[in-house]
């Protein structure tokens, strides 16, 4: 059995996301002993392992959640994780498309090195004016 100050130190969650995670559902409510402190298995401290890992690579909690459902029936295919992780997949691929662009925008517009006066300066003109970005992002 562990204290939830053991399972923070374990898995590197820190306590009132572990607290939040119960209230979500994510991890059962664990037993609790005769001074009324949280006393967790090891099932718990393995699931909140899986968890944290999962947030590490971007998934949202409802995905985390049918994941760990999933997790639940080891006979069954796993063409459902399969799917929600390609989803998001193509996700994080989007935002490291839009981030490239943005990269590009903001190389671009600090092309000038500063050699101006502010009331010169084209950084501050194009925060000011959208149209003088190339592209949307």
């Amino acid at each position: 059995m562990y204290s939830i100050g053991d399972l923070s130190r374990r898995t590197g969650v820190k306590i009132p996301t572990i607290r939040y995670y119960e209230q979500r559902g994510l991890i059962a409510a664990p037993e609790r002993s005769e001074g009324n402190q949280r006393r967790y298995e090891r099932r718990q401290l393995e699931r909140l392992a899986f968890i944290r890992h999962a947030r590490e690579l971007g998934l949202s909690i409802e995905d985390i959640r049918d994941l760990l459902t999933l997790s639940e029936h080891p006979e069954r295919p796993c063409g459902e994780a399969d799917r929600i992780a390609s989803e998001h997949l193509a996700s994080v691929r989007e935002r490291i498309a839009w981030l490239k662009k943005l990269e590009q925008e903001l190389e671009r517009i600090v092309a000038c090195h500063g050699n101006h006066t502010i009331g010169d300066c084209y950084v501050i003109r194009a925060l000011a004016d959208h149209s003088l970005c190339e592209s949307e992002h």
